[in-house]
């Protein structure tokens, strides 16, 4: 039971005459009395709020940055006309700030046996799982005098995914790959991949795809041409340690390393590969494996929602294990994780050898851009300062990045905005040069 703005109004103007008059108690009941019996009347003609009956629909995913619609059906069941404000409370990061009040409160009028619809519309801020939590009704009178007021527990959930935003860089690596699956182009030459044909040598050609059985039967020098492989295994490897968490620009270095995954994953299943994911920092936290080209990339994008940067340091000899336990054959290594050097030097490079000696490995990481642009800072002392700094640490990553070449690993350090379509064209040239 709640006492409302009105009432208390009308409280105040009826209690003022009880000090002009010095009638004490009995002045102040004789001008309340009708007032007193206008709120009881009042509040037990309001509907009650607890047997109420409620139930939620609409959307269980969303992609981050879309809205989603979620209804609620609130059916009155009691003899008495339900005059309600609702609150439909859920999370903060639910909302775009300063749109909660607006979106999550309904003012509505449900006659007896009748029942509503109220459709809150979210506009998540962050991945993952987003729950409901208590609606709030607060049922008032005829007069608007006196309210009741309960919570009832709706359960629902909306699973916020990545953005995927490099989908638009699909379309041109797919064309890519036509070209080198060789329905647009001339066939490409690799140790790994399959024979398709044979045509008339031109110079240029490599040597050793010259076919001498063919040439000896013809009057010209006959050469073998090949086709990338497919049904290749791509495991996707996406740190989730301490380094993970760094922001660069709005958003950790995780969603980045995510979003590139995702263009990858989608780019090797339509050339016929076969596409895994290992998400891990001290333990498993996400593995998808086994998905068919149709499943795959919703599989990636349902594990990935719910991933969170860790702020531990990753164990990188388990790391190893895992992949060598997960990827038994001969696979594409995708490991998505920092070029900082302590990091590197003193995990990753130990246990390097164990992934190389039986995978291709592929480094991709995240660069910063505002150090880039501090690199080029003139003017003053700081500015100066700021460049030399920036000059420093991207030494240190260059050298981190050639101590990696020298292992045998293809890597890929750039902006987040490039790393997606960066990673993509790595893994063509290494489709195309049969090196998977």
């Amino acid at each position: 039971m709640a006492l409302t703005g009105r009432t208390a109004l009308l409280a105040a103007l009826g209690s003022l005459p009880v000090g002009i008059w010095d009638a004490g108690w009995t002045g102040l009941l004789a001008v309340n009395a009708p007032l007193a019996v206008a709120c009881a009347c009042d509040f037990a003609l309001a509907a009650p709020v607890r047997r109420l009956g409620l139930t939620r629909s609409g959307d269980t995913t969303a992609r981050l940055g879309d809205p989603a619609d979620i209804t609620l059906t609130l059916t009155n069941p009691t003899r008495r006309p339900l005059r309600a404000h609702l609150r439909d409370a859920w999370p903060p990061s639910s909302w775009q700030p300063g749109t909660e009040t607006a979106a999550s409160r309904h003012q509505l009028t449900v006659p007896p046996g009748e029942r509503r619809r109220l459709t809150t519309r979210l506009r998540p801020t962050r991945r993952g799982d987003h729950r409901s939590d208590r609606v709030t009704i607060r049922s008032y009178g005829p007069l608007g005098l006196f309210s009741r007021q309960g919570t009832h527990k709706v359960p629902w959930t909306v699973r916020v995914l990545p953005p995927f935003t490099s989908r638009k860089h699909l379309p041109s690596k797919l064309a890519r790959l036509r070209e080198l699956d060789g329905r647009t182009s001339v066939l490409t030459r690799g140790e790994g991949t399959e024979f398709d044909s044979l045509r008339e040598y031109v110079p240029g050609d490599d040597t050793r795809s010259i076919d001498w059985r063919a040439t000896a039967r013809h009057s010209s020098v006959a050469v073998r041409t090949w086709r990338p492989e497919r049904d290749r295994h791509i495991l996707l490897v996406l740190d989730t340690g301490r380094t993970s968490a760094g922001r660069v620009g709005d958003a950790p270095r995780l969603d980045a390393s995510m979003d590139a995954a995702l263009l990858l994953a989608a780019l090797a299943s339509r050339a016929g590969d076969r596409v895994d994911l290992l998400a891990y920092d001290r333990r498993v936290r996400a593995l998808v494996q086994g998905r068919t080209a149709r499943d795959v990339l919703p599989s990636l994008v349902n594990a990935m929602a719910t991933l969170e940067p860790e702020l531990i340091e990753t164990n990188a000899r388990g790391l190893a294990a895992t992949v060598l336990r997960t990827a038994p054959r001969r696979s594409l290594v995708v490991l998505m994780t920092t070029l900082d050097a302590a990091p590197v030097e003193e995990g990753l490079l130990p246990v390097l050898p164990q992934l190389t000696q039986r995978h291709t490995v592929l480094v991709a990481s995240v660069a910063d851009p505002h150090v880039a642009h501090m690199a080029t800072s003139r003017g003053d002392a700081e500015a100066v300062y700021e460049a030399a700094a920036a000059a420093q640490a991207q030494s240190e990553r260059h050298r981190t990045a050639d101590q990696l070449r020298r292992h045998g690993v293809t890597v890929v350090d750039t902006t987040p905005d490039q790393l997606a379509p960066a990673l993509a064209d790595a893994y063509l040239a290494l489709k195309a040069a049969g090196r998977l």
